[in-house]
């Protein structure tokens, strides 16, 4: 874990951590990568995707909504280089294993990362609801985390460094841009919806709604006002999602066969993987 830290020793992390994305000015490449696309289903390549549940207009704009990322040597940009330089040290404990395992997506990545707080490895094949709610979701997720995107064009922490990071580097990701988190945005946004779903097991539901954008600044592919910005980003799309008649129509139909599915017929998760995810995530690495 991170411990708090002096005003001293916070001074000299920032001092060793790498140029930031906003030190070198970069041109918007003519595509930028900045989300899922719309018109492909990202589980399925080549396949029609599944259609977002709200219009292209009627989706919370976030470039509006977001404050800017912060400014250079503003608190929150020191804050931000502490973090990143501040985690690479937890490279190899079991918090950087969940920080690496939390880099899939999409509905079927994430209710098995949510099996220990949900109690059941559940049987996808039986939620075919539940698998539709979030899929549909993701993709209005994934046009809210757009805009902002685009618009600041902010760069990831690991760009011009050769820190360690949890993942492979390659040209995709780091063309793509950081702020706000993706993952955050969708990790989040689930958690309320299965919190909404199952709303007796939403404390440890949204704990790891919380662990799981975490997992970002730790894995060392975004800043930690990212994660706070994704975190914003999925309560907006969240609270707009419940005003559509079609989003509440399937969310009932997810209730339903989510709790069948959780009542009996899955499969326990494994106790010693879920005792070491806990004690993982008991302690926050993010302290300052």
């Amino acid at each position: 874990m991170l411990r708090t830290l002096s005003l001293p020793a916070l001074a000299v992390l920032i001092a060793a951590s790498p140029v930031r994305a906003e030190d070198t000015p970069r041109p918007a490449p003519s595509n930028p990568p900045a989300a899922p696309s719309l018109g492909a289903d990202t589980l399925k390549p080549g396949k029609p995707a599944v259609k977002p549940y709200l219009a292209e207009t009627a989706g919370p704009d976030a470039t509006q909504i977001l404050p800017p990322p912060p400014a250079h040597d503003a608190p929150l940009d020191k804050a931000d280089r502490a973090a990143f330089v501040g985690t690479r040290a937890l490279k190899g404990s079991p918090r950087w294993e969940i920080a690496a395992n939390d880099v899939s997506e999409g509905a079927a990545a994430v209710l098995d990362n949510f099996a220990c707080v949900l109690g059941t490895r559940i049987d996808q094949a039986r939620v075919p609801a539940v698998l539709n709610l979030l899929e549909r979701a993701r993709l209005d997720l994934a046009r809210a985390t757009r805009g902002p995107k685009v618009h600041y064009r902010r760069l990831r922490p690991f760009v011009g460094n050769e820190a360690p990071i949890c993942v492979q580097r390659t040209q995709a990701l780091t063309d793509s841009f950081s702020y706000p988190s993706g993952h955050a945005t969708q990790g989040w946004a689930y958690a309320l919806i299965l919190a909404s779903l199952v709303p007796e097991k939403a404390t440890p539901i949204l704990a790891r709604g919380r662990a799981y954008g975490e997992s970002r600044v730790v894995c060392g592919v975004h800043w930690l006002s990212d994660v706070a910005a994704g975190r914003l980003t999925g309560t907006s799309v969240f609270a707009t999602l419940m005003g559509d008649p079609g989003f509440r129509a399937d969310l009932e139909k997810a209730r339903a066969e989510l709790r069948g599915a959780l009542s009996g017929g899955g499969t326990a998760p494994d106790q010693a993987v879920c005792t070491r995810e806990a004690d993982a995530l008991r302690e926050p690495p993010l302290e300052f």
